[in-house]
């Protein structure tokens, strides 16, 4: 565990745990508000992403950010993150041992930030961080308290744009940490 970002940030910077490193523009650690009350935790990069180095820029990075306006979240009081670092080919989903490779650094960014509220978009990161028994179509929009930290997954902005009914739930799941974190303050 590191002590402090920018040991972190150093750490991964010519990261090579898996094979994602091979075809990467940029490694995607995260950003936003490093001591929020509220993190976001996703898959992975897309090729926006890796383009850029930041988390969630793309189409559906746009979408979920129209959500937060809407609530009156700031994009910039949050932190956003993914299971891995590094993009996967074709955007096909991480391969376990990939995201293995890439946990260590997502729990170190947990411990520095501190966050009351995680919010996992898709099944990816609900399953690598509360484990392989959840599924996202049963467990969205149901709250799951661990070690002080309040879990809320939820459908990733990318099935939003691939099923429009998503939205309203991904759009009431949001309210619920709005009124979650509105009740931690």
């Amino acid at each position: 565990m590191y002590e402090n970002w920018k040991e972190l940030e150093q750490s991964i910077i010519h990261c090579q745990k898996c094979k994602l490193c091979q075809n990467r523009t940029n490694i995607v650690f995260g950003t936003g508000n490093k001591e929020a009350k509220v993190m976001l935790i996703g898959e992975g990069p897309g090729a926006d992403e890796d383009k850029e180095g930041i988390p969630f820029v793309g189409k559906a990075g746009q979408l979920m950010n129209k959500a937060l306006t809407g609530l009156g979240l700031n994009r910039e009081e949050l932190y956003i993150a993914n299971i891995v670092k590094c993009r996967p080919p074709s955007n096909r989903v991480p391969e376990q041992d990939e995201a293995q490779a890439c946990l260590d650094y997502l729990r170190n960014q947990v411990v520095l930030v501190k966050p009351k509220i995680i919010v996992l978009l898709g099944s990816t990161a609900l399953k690598n961080i509360l484990g392989k028994e959840y599924g996202i179509t049963s467990a969205r929009g149901t709250w799951v308290e661990k070690k002080g930290i309040f879990y809320m997954p939820t459908w990733h902005p990318a099935a939003l744009l691939r099923d429009e009914n998503k939205k309203i739930e991904f759009w009431n799941d949001l309210k619920e940490v709005k009124k979650k974190l509105e009740n931690l303050v």
